[in-house]
Order: structure tokens, then sequence, then C-alpha cells
């Protein structure tokens, strides 16, 4: 296959997780009706563990010295990024998170550069950069929101941006490997879910119900909840594909793409969400919310022009 045709399926790859990724915020939303941020979380990539063990049962062996890179992964990229983002959120405003989350691309760059020594940060970049930045903040507040600093909240947001950085960092070293992709993303869950059952119990002893780290065992709520159709359906969409095939996928676009390269495309999540929400939960698309879109894409093409002139 030539390299050209095999870096186009590689952004095709990443377009199409990077579409799913957009919608997880609406499931999520849902289920939030019934469920705790930190049961969201823990389901979600249960289900996705299990869910790549039924559609690749193959075992991968991997050397010793290796599983500490899958387990910094899991940590990193699912444990901390998701659960701190989800935690940034009941302390600060929606738009902060999604604004300050968006900064992983140059979170990714800075670490690439720093740790594997590859040259990603010059002017195009961050031309592009505080372009899709700027666009990224107009969609987010949509005409309905205003900027207010909430230290702890927006802390939170920066420190799941940096660890979504170094979760890429950790899925360059993995890619090196030549590991399959879809046994390496099941590791890395298997790691994140383990990660996960202290939380999980701590939350269940200590935390108060209505808070996002409250988990309940009552066999009568759960019974409630878990009948619901639409409660399992998000929760299988959230599993399966946005993390279990969406993750696989994303490893995958990484290694032939590029880390830093694919990363620039998760400034598009946001304007994913609120055309989504637009048709599934009847949300408004303001001016702003067009205008930043556009200001993202643009931004976008920018930071991809720097790096093919590389």
């Amino acid at each position: 296959m030539k390299v050209e045709t095999r870096k186009v399926i590689g952004y095709l790859i990443a377009a199409v997780t990077i579409f799913f990724w957009g919608i997880t915020f609406v499931c999520t939303k849902a289920l939030l009706n019934d469920f705790s941020s930190l049961e969201i979380l823990f389901f979600r990539f249960l289900a996705a563990y299990i869910g790549l063990w039924i559609i690749h049962p193959k075992i991968q062996k991997t050397e010793c010295r290796d599983n500490i890179i899958f387990s910094l992964a899991g940590l990193s990229g699912v444990v901390l990024y998701q659960f701190s983002e989800n935690m940034a959120i009941n302390f600060t405003n929606a738009s902060n998170v999604s604004v300050i989350v968006s900064i992983c691309p140059l979170f990714t760059a800075m670490i690439a550069q720093y740790f594997l020594k590859e040259n990603h940060l010059n002017l195009w970049f961050l031309l592009g950069f505080i372009i899709s930045i700027l666009g990224v903040a107009l969609v987010c507040f949509n005409g309905k929101a205003s900027l207010e600093l909430n230290p702890k909240g927006d802390l939170l947001a920066l420190f799941s941006a940096i660890c979504w950085g170094f979760y890429s960092l950790f899925v360059s070293i993995i890619n090196k490997k030549k590991y399959d992709p879809i046994c390496s993303t099941r590791k890395i869950f298997f790691f994140a879910v383990l990660f996960m059952i202290p939380l999980v119990l701590a939350g269940w002893r200590f935390a108060e119900p209505g808070t996002s780290m409250y988990v309940t065992f009552d066999k009568a709520l759960n019974a409630d909840r878990f009948s619901k159709a639409i409660n399992w359906f998000n929760l299988l969409f959230l599993g399966l594909i946005a993390s279990g095939l969406c993750f696989s996928a994303w490893n995958k676009a990484c290694e032939i793409v590029g880390t830093v390269k694919v990363s620039c495309g998760l400034y598009l999540i946001p304007v994913v969400t609120i055309v989504f929400a637009f048709f599934t939960l009847h949300e408004k698309i303001t001016w702003l919310g067009l205008t930043g879109s556009v200001i993202t894409i643009i931004g976008l093409f920018i930071s991809e022009k720097e790096q093919k002139q590389q």
C-alpha cells in the first residue's frame, strides 16, 4: 500500500473516532440521570475490556517491562484523564472544561518533543493551536455561558489535558513495539479497570448519594436503572464503540499518521458534540457556535500544513 494511501486511511480512522467521541458527551449526559460519573466510567471501561475479548479473543504475549508502559497508559489516558475531567465539571462550568481539555494537542506535542525528541513546536503548529483554541472557546460557550475562573475545577481540567499528553507518549512507545492494536488496547483497559476498583470501593463506602463519586450496590435501585433499555444502549455504546473500538482505532491512527498529527483532530470534538446535540437533544446552535466551528477547522488545517511541510 502506498504511503499516501495509508495516511489517508489513518486520517479517516481518526475522523470516525473523533465523531464517536463527540457523541459520548450526549450519551453521558443522559446516563447521569441514573448513574454517578464514577459508575459510568467503571461500567464503560469494563464493557470495553469484555467487548474486546469477545471480538478479538487472541492472547498476546508481552515483555514484562512493557506491562509497565501498558499500566501507565491505562492510568494516565483512561483513569486519570477521564476521572479528573469529570471531577472538574463539579467545580467549574462545562465550557471551561471543554476549552481547557482542548489544549491536549499542545501537551502531546511538548511531551513528544521532550521525551521522544520529535520536533513539532514551531510557528505553524502554535499558530494553528491558538486559532483552534479560539474556535473551540466560541463553540463551547455557544452564546450561553460566560468565562469564570474556578481554580480547583480549571486546574483539574488542565491536569486532565496533561494526562492525555502522557497517554499519547505511552501509546507512541507501545506502537513502536509493533503489538496488535486491539490486544494492546485491551491490556490498557485491563489496567484501567484494575486501577478503578479502589475508587469504586471508596465511592461505595464514603461518597454521599448524588455526588460524582457515589457508588451503590442497592439491588432495588440497580434493578430499576438496569431495566431501562436506553441505559443499556448508552452504556454499551460508550463501552463497546466509544471506548473499545475507538481507542483501538485511535491507537492505530497514531501508528499510521503520527500521534501529534492525529491529536490535533481532538479540536473537532466540541464541534461534533454541538452538531449532534442539535439533532438529538434539540439544543440550539448560535452564530457564535457556527463561527467557532469554522475557526476551529481553519486552525486544524494550519497545524496540518506545518506538519506536512516538515
